[in-house]
């Protein structure tokens, strides 16, 4: 059967569901099997979704899906209905990522109320990503990777809870929240210095934290990498602290200078070469560059 069979076989069985719908609720039909008619048409709605999804209508799977979700909760099939929610989020994913997010919302209330926080946490970071690829609403993203942090802390999953908290920290410092960023790269860091299997990374935050404290005050920068070191010893001899004592080292014209070239010291180099700085790096340090540049404008 062709894609095109697929489909009409699938709109007639949403037709054929339908009527078992509204036949289940007349007086007769709540007499001869009424809750069994529903029953017999949530699985002929999941059919026609699964025939929808082979013949790529996303849209008519979605809805098909959304049918039979309704009727599970109707039902009290708590569990099937955000099932059902979460199928009809990934089908309408390929066609429109409103109606996904309001599906998988959907299922994480249920999820919330069953008390499966680490479940609906996973649906928050999909709903996240949807905002972050598809609608590009950044700050929404935020609020669905920290409802989903909040989520894995109270269940103790701590390293799921960093890892959304670090997509916070990079978003907020991107829309120079500098202090919320800060806060979130040393909370990780602290949590990770400490652990055998995640310490090594525990550099790279306190490198983060100290790249937007450079933004918003040098002195400030100072003071914090050096209580990083205090806290975290292996942080001196890294390469990251190494290469912000450099850049607090050099005179403002200089700092600049070595940012616009990115290869003008050795350690810089150096960095760069072992570890390509990425690209949310590249932007805080052209940042620091541009409010050097400010504050020498200034002293002029």
């Amino acid at each position: 059967m062709d894609n095109t069979g697929k489909e009409k076989e699938a709109i007639q069985l949403m037709a054929d569901a339908d009527k078992k719908v509204k036949t289940s609720g007349s007086f007769l039909g709540g007499m001869f099997g009424g809750p069994h008619k529903v029953e017999e048409a949530c699985e002929m709605y999941c059919r026609a979704a699964n025939m929808f999804k082979m013949a790529k209508n996303w849209t008519a799977a979605g809805n098909a899906f959304c049918q039979a979700a309704r009727i599970h909760m109707q039902l009290q099939n708590k569990h099937d209905s955000a099932t059902s929610f979460i199928d009809a989020g990934n089908a309408y994913k390929k066609a429109d990522p409103n109606e996904a997010i309001k599906c998988l919302s959907a299922a994480v209330d249920i999820y919330t109320d069953m008390g499966r926080f680490t479940i609906a946490a996973k649906h928050h970071i999909t709903i996240a990503e949807i905002y972050e690829s598809e609608l590009v609403d950044i700050e929404k993203a935020i609020a669905h990777y920290e409802q989903a942090a909040d989520y894995y802390k109270g269940e103790e999953s701590n390293s799921s809870a960093n890892k959304c908290l670090l997509k916070v920290g990079a978003y907020a410092a991107q829309l120079e929240q500098y202090a919320k960023a800060i806060e979130i790269y040393e909370q990780v860091g602290s949590s990770t210095m400490d652990n055998p299997l995640l310490k090594y990374s525990a550099k790279e935050y306190f490198f983060k934290a100290s790249l937007c404290h450079f933004i918003v005050d040098e002195l400030n920068a100072k003071l914090a990498v050096e209580k990083y070191e205090e806290m975290f010893p292996a942080f001196s001899d890294s390469r990251e602290c190494k290469l912000l004592k450099v850049c607090s080292g050099l005179t403002p014209l200089l700092f600049v200078h070595c940012i616009s070239r990115c290869q003008s010291t050795y350690v810089i180099k150096e960095f760069d070469s072992i570890s390509r700085l990425d690209q949310w790096q590249t932007t805080m340090l052209l940042r620091i560059k541009k409010t050097i540049q400010g504050d020498e404008g200034d002293l002029k």
